[in-house]
């Protein structure tokens, strides 16, 4: 038997789910089997009308082009049912709503997402969890920030493509802060040398 900790390591598959997402003001269900081609953003936060969540939100929404640029789809998730979700997208921005967004918010109100990923706290709401799965439905990177501060959209993009970079270059891996167009290291006692040379 699977563990849930071995369930939500990298390099292992990403638990499926088929709950209720929003989008567009609709109500639709999602699975995440079905956006296997693709990169996927999975993204947990604590609370719909909470103060942090919806600054992380609508900046994945902001730059939501970006992401799809690089055949990359988002999914915010939390604990609210889909009703909260859409009475929050309903809110403007200026009142601390969402207003329109760019993908889905999943509905996780029976919390088996947040605890299969294992961000659900002791309170019962989700860690700031975000995952990169690949276009084959396995994890290839996750973070987990404490619930007071959010992260870096910035900093995923930059984790996403360089997970696509060595995906598609497998002789090659990327150093810290490593952005596209940067130099990589070839994984050669010999030929990495090359690299710590130049730089």
């Amino acid at each position: 038997m699977i563990s849930q900790i071995d369930c939500i390591r990298v390099g292992k598959p990403a638990p499926n789910f088929r709950v209720t997402g929003v989008y567009d003001q609709e109500f639709f269900p999602v699975q995440l089997e079905d956006y296997r081609g693709k990169y996927v953003i999975l993204f947990f936060y604590p609370l719909d009308f909470t103060f942090v969540c919806p600054t992380e939100i609508t900046a994945f929404s902001d730059e939501y082009e970006r992401f799809k640029e690089i055949n990359t789809e988002i999914l915010g998730v939390s604990v609210d049912s889909e009703y909260a979700h859409l009475a929050w997208l309903q809110t403007e921005r200026e009142s601390g709503g969402l207003g329109n967004l760019r993908y889905p918010l999943i509905s996780d109100l029976k919390k088996e997402i947040s605890q299969e990923y294992n961000v659900l706290t002791d309170d019962g709401i989700a860690l700031r969890g975000l995952f990169i799965i690949d276009r084959d439905g396995i994890i290839q990177y996750t973070v987990v920030n404490n619930l007071a501060f959010g992260r870096s959209i910035e900093e995923t993009l930059r984790t996403l493509k360089a997970i696509q970079h060595v995906q598609a270059n497998p002789d090659e891996v990327c150093p810290a802060d490593w952005k596209p167009g940067d130099r990589t290291l070839i994984p050669d006692p010999k030929q990495s040398k090359e690299y710590f040379r130049a730089i």
